[in-house]
């Protein structure tokens, strides 16, 4: 049995589910929500959902989910020596991406653009959105009934007129408060692997350069130390080596910075912890400030390079195009989404706009690429 600290998630403690369950036998609450988002339809999808590469351009790229799992087991390490709840950081770290189109952040923003109109579209509300209403396993109710901590960790952002819809879970974004400290730090996780292993992509996918990298400081001292200890390394295991250093590195600040904060900050409960003026797991100032830096050369350097910037611009087309098509006659959709949504029997334009949007947001990269040519190449007639 895991010690608890007194300003973690204990499940016995927790403010429940949307729907009434009896207990699970032989597991925690949280321990079921894991299970139950691993079993989910659209945590398999995430498989073939890109991570900054489009699935089909090499096997060893990271998608979804292998980002996913990697966010969990960074979290999971750090929840162990803050003394918090280890399943509720693993169910939030597993969940958080299950709202993310095809085609990284490209195909989110272009989703967006298209749903401008009728309430826009964000990968953390769809994330929700799966869980509460999509997934349908269960005979009792629809989406798959996680716990509120659970939930309330899956939404990261968002707006005070969407939280004002989402009851319960949308009450701290109208209030100011904080999120439980799993939350938290299944948020930092998250930055940390997708910085660290875009390094490691983008220098295997020939995008960014050692030489470049060795201009950013969280990547040249790892770097640096790793060339004087193993001078005859050859490339690929002195990039590996040095992505796992800085990995450490900023686990390590987060563990100790956050361990002296929660020190000082006197909280003795989850609800000390949601009151609190701000977020108290955290990079020190100097950790953190060399993070910016990577994320803002990966972002100059990798996420727009040439070879991004056109995959971009082609999956924008493949989504803008099937959600107009969707719209312009709805009965060119799937069988199950015309019977999915009533919002389609009162001719509902927003709604329909939804239900077209759950559609795309829920194809893998090669799905979404097939549909596009079965709806516009002459071709492709199924």
């Amino acid at each position: 049995m895991q010690k608890l600290a007194p300003y973690s998630a204990h499940s016995e403690h927790g403010r429940g589910r949307q729907y009434t369950e009896d207990s699970p036998s032989y597991r925690s609450e949280y321990q079921r929500d894991r299970d139950r988002i691993v079993h989910s339809v659209a945590f398999r999808r995430l498989e073939y959902k890109t991570q900054v590469f489009v699935n089909h351009e090499g096997d060893l790229f990271r998608t979804r989910l292998t980002h996913s799992i990697e966010v969990a087991q960074i979290a999971r390490s750090i929840a162990r020596e803050l003394d918090l709840n280890e399943d509720l950081t693993e169910a939030i770290s597993l969940a958080h991406d299950l709202g993310h189109t095809p085609f990284g952040h490209s195909g989110q923003d272009t989703l967006n653009v298209c749903m401008k109109d009728y309430g826009g579209f964000e990968h953390n509300l769809q994330s929700l959105r799966v869980v509460d209403v999509l997934e349908q396993r269960y005979a009792e109710f629809q989406g798959i009934n996680l716990t509120f901590e659970t939930r309330e960790g899956i939404l990261k952002h968002c707006s005070k007129k969407n939280a004002a819809e989402l009851g319960d879970v949308g009450e701290r974004f109208l209030q100011g408060r904080q999120p439980g400290l799993e939350a938290q730090l299944a948020n930092l996780a998250d930055s940390i692997a997708y910085n660290n292993h875009d390094v490691d992509d983008g220098l295997r996918g020939g995008l960014i350069t050692v030489e470049q990298l060795r201009e950013i400081r969280l990547f040249a001292i790892q770097c640096e130390t790793v060339s004087k200890i193993y001078p005859q390394l050859d490339t690929r295991r002195m990039i590996n080596e040095t992505v796992r250093r800085m990995i450490n590195y900023l686990v390590v600040d987060l563990i100790e910075t956050s361990r002296a904060r929660l020190l000082d900050s006197g909280v003795s409960s989850i609800d000390e912890v949601r009151n609190y003026p701000e977020p108290i797991l955290m990079h020190s100032d100097a950790v953190a400030k060399e993070s910016l830096e990577l994320k803002r050369f990966l972002q100059r350097n990798l996420y727009e390079h040439y070879r991004v910037l056109r995959m971009s611009k082609k999956a924008g087309r493949v989504i803008s195009k099937m959600f107009h098509a969707f719209m312009e006659d709805y009965r060119i959709l799937p069988t199950q989404y015309h019977e999915f949504s009533a919002l389609l029997s009162d001719h509902s334009e927003s709604g329909l706009a939804r239900v077209v949007a759950d559609y795309i947001a829920g194809m893998t990269d090669r799905f979404a690429i097939n549909e596009y040519r079965r709806l516009f190449e002459p071709g492709e007639l199924t």
